[in-house]
């Protein structure tokens, strides 16, 4: 019998901090586990994928641009990967492999517990609309945001996710080029990659988008977030939040439902975050 493995796909995936995510974790619940980093050019990834399961794999993480594919190489679906039409969380079981999202849960945990904001009643505006905003739309409906208006360079893309909630009048699509006519949002979410593996390129929005107590969340981390942060403060935000937060709280959802264990996830997010600081200070 193979060594259980487990491990996380994207491509690009060498920047990933999930493989000391997990190693954290199993060292808090000492649990012995094998966790690597796995590049899967999207061509290549169903092959990648069974060529894993048949080494021994039990689980795996998928990041961009990765998740819609698994939702469709996933036999069977929780209901909030059926909702949301993503996967990020695999799971080999008798013979297949099983789909989970836990993007929506990790992303309101963090804000909600973490950083203690409260997301009820805020109109809410959702930039982009891949299997990363597919994660997190569902979730921050259910949290309690007022309205959901969701903005992609492909409208057609953020039609079908608006079509996929089920919450007409509520959640609504808009065009890019029409920003600067849908007034002020308490919250706004980046789930575009444009500017992973890229470099820093600029990031572009009307500031008339943001009032006195507008939260600008990106669930990227590191490098990635850097240009819509910036945006974001040089706009005026109330409160500014990266996605390392959700990073973290979602593995958490995905070791437990692996492991039968919650992991404590604030020394991991102290660490990593304390090593984040370090790095911009030495810059």
């Amino acid at each position: 019998m193979p060594e259980a493995r487990y491990a996380v796909f994207g491509h690009p995936i060498a920047h990933s901090l999930s493989p000391r995510i997990h190693a954290a974790f199993a060292r808090q619940a000492g649990i012995a586990l094998q966790y690597t980093a796995i590049d899967a050019p999207p061509g290549q990834f169903p092959d990648i994928l069974a060529a894993f399961a048949t080494g021994g794999g039990r689980g795996g993480n998928v990041t961009m641009p990765l998740k819609e594919q698994a939702y469709a190489l996933s036999a069977t679906l929780t209901p909030r990967a059926r909702a949301v039409g993503a996967v990020n969380t695999l799971t080999w079981r008798d013979g297949q492999w099983h789909g989970d999202n836990t993007d929506g849960a990790g992303l309101v945990r963090d804000l909600t517990g973490r950083h203690a904001l409260d997301l009820r009643g805020r109109r809410a505006l959702l930039v982009g609309a891949g299997g990363a905003a597919r994660g997190v739309a569902a979730a921050l409906l259910d949290a309690g945001v007022l309205e959901l208006a969701v903005v992609n360079r492909t409208p057609a893309r953020a039609d079908a996710l608006v079509d996929s909630l089920g919450q007409p009048g509520r959640a609504y699509s808009r065009y890019w080029d029409d920003l600067s006519n849908q007034g002020d949002f308490e919250l706004i979410v980046n789930a575009t990659s444009a500017a992973r593996g890229t470099g820093a390129g600029a990031f572009t929005a009307p500031m008339t988008l943001v009032n006195s107590r507008t939260l600008a969340v990106d669930i990227n981390y590191g490098e990635a977030a850097i240009p819509f942060l910036a945006w974001a403060r040089a706009a005026g935000c109330l409160h500014v939040v990266d996605g390392l937060g959700m990073l973290v709280e979602q593995a958490a959802e995905a070791f437990e439902l692996w492991h039968g264990v919650r992991p404590d996830t604030s020394p991991v997010y102290d660490e990593l975050r304390a090593e984040q600081v370090r790095l911009v200070t030495a810059d």
